[in-house]
């Protein structure tokens, strides 16, 4: 049984030495278990080349080992040293524009590069021999945050030699590449794969499949980037897990890749600072200013889950004002103690807030941490305190709690619709996060899955929204299926190689549906279509020739929403009170049992609690549920950031 626990991030570089024994005595007060350190640290554990300093972070494992603390160590290779780029002035990445970046900050590499890959490697296996017997060691992480600030992409000769080996290896030989990619067209054929150049700096827009190709590419450069520290690592320690943290809306590389050899994903939850920075309606980002969007975290706690197969923590979580957004308001207070509460009702093992003193200087002295600058305690650091308390009261444990509803999440889709959007802003992402707040809104827990998935036993409802194209495993997953499976829009609309299926969208044999989408209407978003009984089409809309039972039809006849037996085909992007609509309408088709939440309320089991989480910026009174044997913390009264749990009835 997992137990769940807190952490901090932690840079002893940045504090005299004297400083870290109470630094490690108030961590253990609070409540604190995990402690990371180690990420960024790499010009003082090698101040010039091959002057191996590790003693000082050594004696700083001690300390916190002293106090009963556990250490993640990252590996430093997200910030190399300026020694680094003189050595391989060539390992800088080139922007798409064909500028190449520069030292002075962080994430100064270029995935391609072999000779980097070698340098993270080296340091990478020192510092496990120097560290990995060390008796407070109790995990790893690799790097930090693959691909922050858009550095997945690079565009430099190291990386256009390494496309070519891929194409090569991919396709055997020129004439496939060009009959997958539709070369014919404007001439583009080519004689051989050292003529293959990247897809940027053209006149107008590469081949699709030449981009997204490209950008399979790249996300294979991240996965093999990573294999290289962890088959290190767990050759030094193979009983500890090794672990990265990914981030919030990030899908330029395909994270269950990556994931293969990791042991635990985690992510670094920042909800202000993501909905200021997203492309929510001004009406959410005034409503949750001070909260973050009530759904936006939970979806990523769920995918994180699905791409750690099961094991899934929070490295970083928001404890006040971050810096790195256009406005950074400062917290509702209790925030960070229900953004702890609902990462681990969705199943977090550990969540380490980030971090444990604020820094007076460089980029980042804006950010809060549990301590302010003169060490003083910060609101989240009693909150903190609080969530530790409120964990051994309780004693959650166990895992989250099969979703009844499923929905596919796949990065390929993501980089497909940016590829070729046809309207501007249509993403996967989106179409999925709609459906995931519209299940939530109902209490209902959700599973994310991947598109590897060629199962969906054991869901009541499996959603499959915007997805770029089919394989076989979805394909027979979908066959096997006993439940209500909702399907689109754009699904199935090509090929794995970025083609128009011969037999058009949404590419389903025509006894599991009878669809064809005929034609495209994509629209200015702030021109909404009408929809007979509620809501709207805004976006996208599809021309269906169909046999299929029409359930919703727009207000010019085009059908919405239709249905063959229990499968369900949505053509067209909807409002959020439509897709609410098709929503509940699955529901009742399922007959799915729900709950009765006020607005701003989410919830999530988790072995044998239910957790309640308040994001309104005001009270709120619950309906208690017919399957809780009782409240073990709050009560259905719930203040503004408030958390309730309750323990549910014995074989709820």
């Amino acid at each position: 049984m997992t137990t769940p626990a807190l952490g901090v991030c932690y840079y002893p570089e940045h504090w005299p030495e004297d400083w870290w024994d109470r630094d490690a005595a108030r961590m253990a007060e609070v409540g604190i278990a995990w402690v990371r350190i180690g990420e960024f640290a790499w010009s003082r554990l090698e101040p010039t080349p091959g002057n191996l300093t590790f003693d000082w972070i050594i004696r700083a494992m001690d300390v916190l080992g002293r106090h009963g603390l556990k250490v993640v160590f990252g590996t430093p290779t997200a910030t190399p040293p300026r020694w680094m780029i003189d050595k391989h002035p060539d390992m800088l990445a080139v922007d798409a524009q064909g500028r190449r970046k520069g030292f002075g900050s962080r994430r100064h590499y270029d995935f391609s590069h072999l000779g980097y890959r070698e340098e993270a490697a080296r340091i990478t296996r020192l510092l496990a021999d120097a560290v990995g017997n060390h008796p407070a060691l109790g995990a790893w992480q690799t790097d930090n945050e693959y691909g922050c600030h858009g550095t997945t992409y690079s565009y430099s000769p190291a990386a256009q030699e390494g496309f070519q080996r891929w194409l090569t290896k991919k396709y055997g030989t020129a004439d496939a590449l060009n009959q997958a990619w539709g070369n014919v067209f404007w001439s583009m054929e080519y004689n051989r794969f050292e003529q293959v150049e990247l897809p940027n700096l053209l006149v107008c827009d590469a081949a699709p499949a030449h981009d997204l190709d490209f950008r399979r590419y790249a996300s294979d450069q991240v996965a093999a980037f990573n294999k290289v520290q962890f088959d290190i690592l767990k050759a030094v320690r193979p009983d500890l897990p090794v672990i990265h943290n990914f981030m919030s809306r990030y899908t330029e590389f395909d994270h269950y890749d990556v994931a293969e050899t990791l042991d635990i994903a985690s992510w670094d939850s920042y909800p202000l600072g993501h909905l200021a920075v997203s492309g929510e309606p001004e009406e959410i980002k005034r409503l949750y200013m001070r909260q973050g969007d009530p759904d936006n975290a939970a979806f990523h706690h769920d995918l994180y889950r699905a791409v750690g197969h099961g094991r899934w923590w929070i490295m970083e979580q928001q404890p006040g004002p971050v810096n790195w957004a256009q406005f950074n308001p400062d917290p509702l207070p209790g925030m960070a103690r229900l953004w702890a509460w609902e990462a681990f009702a969705h199943g977090a093992e550990v969540v380490t807030y980030f971090r444990w003193r604020q820094a007076p200087f460089a980029q980042e002295q804006m950010h809060a941490g549990l301590l302010r600058p003169d060490s003083e305690p910060a609101p989240a650091y009693h909150e903190a305190i609080q969530v530790a308390e409120e964990l051994k009261a309780v004693g959650l444990d166990g895992t989250a709690t099969k979703g009844r509803v499923a929905i596919v999440f796949d990065y390929q889709s993501e980089w497909a619709w940016e590829i070729q959007p046809q309207a501007k802003g249509f993403s996967h992402g989106a179409h999925v996060r709609a459906l995931y707040a519209a299940f939530r809104k109902h209490g209902v827990d959700i599973d994310v899955l991947p598109p590897s998935t060629n199962s969906f036993a054991g869901y009541d409802i499996v959603a499959i929204p915007a997805l770029f194209a089919w394989n076989d495993d979805l394909r027979t997953a979908m066959t096997d299926f006993e439940g209500y499976l909702l399907i689109g829009p754009r699904s199935g609309s090509k090929t794995q190689d970025f083609s128009i299926p011969p037999g058009l969208a949404p590419d389903l044999p025509s006894n599991l549906l009878d669809v064809k989408v005929t034609r495209i209407d994509s629209i200015d978003p702030s021109l909404e279509i009408e929809v007979k009984g509620s809501g709207a089409i805004h976006h996208w809309r599809e021309r269906l020739e169909t046999k299929a039972n029409v359930i919703i039809e727009d207000v010019d006849g085009w059908p919405v929403l239709v249905s063959q037996g229990k499968l369900f085909y949505l053509g067209a992007s909807g409002t959020r009170s439509l897709v609410q609509r098709v929503v509940d309408y699955l529901i009742a088709e399922a007959d799915l049992p729900t709950l009765t939440l006020p607005a701003g309320v989410r919830c999530r089991t988790r072995n044998g609690f239910r957790i309640y989480v308040n994001y309104a910026a005001g009270p709120a009174t619950l309906t208690p549920a017919k399957d809780e044997a009782g409240y073990v913390l709050g009560s259905a009264d719930m203040p503004a950031a408030g958390v309730t749990v309750a323990r549910l009835a014995t074989g709820a």
